[in-house]
């Protein structure tokens, strides 16, 4: 099994960044398609960003795109989300997850197309 930590997180005014982490390990984390969900409160966790295991493929929601960049660094089991221009309804808290079926290069955006999870790391989004 492979094991999930986020961090990164905080508060920000609108219109500022954060970088994300999540950092894997127990297994090796090239052998997995990773993706970012966020959930607000009283929401449904939803699909920001997913990226291929090589990392040659990347998808995003409309909400992400133009403002956030998933990327991954294999060798040090480590994927990332960069988000610019943060606005308050960006306030979740953000998960990374893991997929390790074949859809390697296949967008997936539900919860339940990946099968392990981290513990989120807050982001807070003030106008």
């Amino acid at each position: 099994q492979v094991q999930l930590v986020e961090s990164g997180g905080g508060s920000v005014q609108a219109g500022g960044s954060l970088r994300l982490s999540c950092a894997a390990s127990g297994r090796t984390l090239s052998n997995y398609a990773m993706g970012w969900f966020r959930q607000a409160p009283g929401k449904e966790r939803e699909f920001v960003a997913r990226i291929s295991r090589s990392g040659g493929s990347t998808w995003y929601a409309d909400s992400a795109k133009g403002r956030s960049t998933i990327s991954r660094d294999n060798a040090a089991n480590t994927v990332y989300l960069q988000m610019n221009s943060l606005k308050p309804e960006d306030t979740a808290v953000y998960y990374c997850a893991a997929d390790p079926t074949f859809f390697d290069t296949t967008m997936r955006t539900r919860t339940t197309q990946y099968d392990y999870w981290g513990q989120g790391t807050q982001v807070t989004v003030s106008s």
